[in-house]
């Protein structure tokens, strides 16, 4: 190929590669990740586009960069205008077809977010919108001018919305079935933990829709309030338990703050499906049905006696429709005294004894009627004992399907009014449709590596270790790293059963576990650790583990 014809093709390449950045060869780079662009690039640039700032409205006035027009989603209220009203609105800013956009607020915020998202959602090309990265505080941060002059009203432009992306959207029907299919779908929720365990509320109810996961707005941003880069975004996607094939719904009080999280997953990480609920949960919370709420991240570990008694009836197990074992952990003495009816009875020592054995527990459990496919409700003598906290343990490092711990000892239970018997559980074969026997069961274990570890600096979790001392006394022996105290007794109560979701969100923050850690607990007695293994995975962190030490 001749040498100017070489060139010749260099340089067309090098033009194409300046153009589709829109900027010249001597300007920033414009866009760092997905539709994020810098103050240099803007600098360079500012003449050139809608600059919207979405801050609210005292914000703006107090201080904006030169040309910004105001577009304050709070001057025109949260509720969804109609279509003729927002192409208006949109137009006065000075939007037409093919012209750049970018907005921006005070940096680390959700309203640049949110107006990128009500853009989008209307119609216009997501290469036509850019955010500012780091907004008003970088922009100051690098030596941008800013000014408290009102912009005089742009010209209007002529976009007209020809039709909404609704895929970008999710309604309330669509979004109640997500919060109970957990395999296909992933609700984000983007409020601080304090609104998310109900120590604060928006509503008249505190907590968060059953099943969300807590992705706060303010986790996407550096301390310099630019967006995170999309390798520690997915890190904290891939924490979280989010896998690609899922459907990402993001939520917040008001569909404002939910913003953040789809604009990063969608345009910084590239997630195939996220859509953003703009009603969230004000609209939950008036429904008519009085959705659920919670308060704790999985209160489905705790059981009350009315709930094992409903389900423990003898029409439900006659018709194999029970679903339940209860495997009662006392001692065999303590079993004879008396206890639930069609409860089994395996001795906590069981679980000690072959804690680190699975396949010899699960060789035990099938016979004694054990079945792994079924919920297994803990009895003990009230409340999270340090026997039915280990035999948790045991039953999720083998994989058992559903565990949970009865609150009530049999003393409770019987004042209650519920039945109790002497007479042992009959496990074996059913002679006729109505015999109520309980089966004994094929047990295969398949265990959960990551639940109790017998070396900790071979694990790898996606966040530094925090060692977590769980017992009343020092253990005697003290891993290397970063340790906190956090006796297990001080997150029960006099019951020993756990305290209130916000309560224990509390103690956990200011005795100095992060949210985002690999959660080692240890102590002499593993029992004890199996206690807050259970209170944690009661509060919803991702990555905990015990120490078998």
């Amino acid at each position: 190929m001749p040498l100017a014809l070489t060139r010749w093709l260099s340089l067309l390449a090098t033009s194409c590669l300046c153009s589709a950045l829109w900027v010249t060869p001597a300007s920033a780079e414009p866009v760092r990740q997905g539709r994020l662009v810098n103050v240099d690039w803007l600098k360079e640039n500012l003449a050139e586009v809608v600059l919207l700032d979405a801050s609210v409205t005292p914000q703006h006035l107090a201080g904006h960069i030169p040309g910004a027009v105001s577009a304050d989603l709070y001057r025109y209220g949260v509720d969804q205008p109609s279509l003729a009203a927002m192409e208006q609105r949109i137009q006065s800013w000075g939007v037409s077809p093919g012209r750049r956009i970018v907005v921006y607020d005070q940096g680390g915020d959700m309203m640049a977010t949110r107006l990128f998202f009500d853009l989008y959602y209307h119609g216009v090309p997501a290469g036509d919108v850019y955010v500012l990265d780091g907004g008003l505080a970088k922009w100051r941060a690098e030596g941008g001018a800013v000014v408290k002059e009102p912009t005089p009203a742009p010209a209007p432009g002529s976009y007209r919305i020809a039709a909404v992306r609704e895929e970008a959207r999710v309604r309330l029907p669509e979004f109640l079935v997500a919060s109970g299919d957990r395999s296909r779908h992933a609700l984000v929720e983007a409020l601080e933990p304090s609104y998310h365990y109900g120590q604060q509320k928006f509503f008249d109810r505190a907590g968060h829709v059953p099943n969300a996961l807590l992705m706060p707005s303010a986790d996407f941003y550096n301390a310099d309030k630019t967006f995170k880069s999309p390798d520690e975004i997915r890190r904290l996607v891939r924490y979280l338990g989010i896998r690609p094939e899922q459907v990402v719904h993001s939520h917040c009080g008001g569909g404002v703050a939910a913003s953040v999280p789809w604009f990063a997953l969608q345009f910084m990480v590239d997630h195939p499906q996220v859509k953003l609920y703009l009603e969230s949960q004000r609209e939950w919370l008036r429904d008519d049905r009085q959705l659920p709420y919670w308060t704790y991240s999985a209160p489905q570990l705790q059981r009350e006696g009315a709930w094992v008694d409903g389900w423990n009836a003898p029409m439900l197990r006659a018709f194999g429709a029970a679903q339940l074992n209860i495997v009662d952990v006392r001692a065999a003495d303590k079993y004879a005294l008396g206890h639930l009816p069609f409860a089994l009875s395996v001795p906590a020592d069981n679980f000690r004894s072959h804690l680190a054995q699975p396949d010899k527990l699960a060789a035990l459990l099938g016979p004694a009627g054990v079945n792994p496919a079924h919920e297994v409700v803990l009895q003990a003598d009230g409340g999270l004992t340090p026997d039915a906290a280990l035999a948790f343990l045991a039953f999720e490092q083998l994989g058992q399907k559903k565990v949970s711990v009865l609150m009530d000892s049999v003393d409770e239970w019987g004042l209650r009014g519920f039945e109790l018997t002497k007479e042992p559980t009959l496990v074996g074969p059913r002679k006729t449709p109505k015999d109520i026997a309980v089966p004994a069961a094929s047990y295969t274990a398949q265990p959960r590596r990551s639940v109790l570890v017998t070396d900790p600096q071979a694990t790898r979790g996606e966040y530094p270790k925090v060692y977590v001392s769980s017992g009343q006394a020092a253990a005697r022996r003290t891993p290397a790293g970063q340790v906190v105290q956090l006796p297990n007794t001080t997150l029960l109560t006099a019951q020993r059963t756990p305290k209130p979701a916000p309560e224990l969100w509390k103690l956990i923050s200011q005795a100095g576990v992060p949210r985002h850690a690999e959660v080692i607990l240890f102590a002499d007695d593993p029992a004890e650790a199996a206690v807050n293994y259970y209170l944690f995975r009661l509060m919803g962190w991702p990555d905990v583990k015990v120490w078998a030490n």
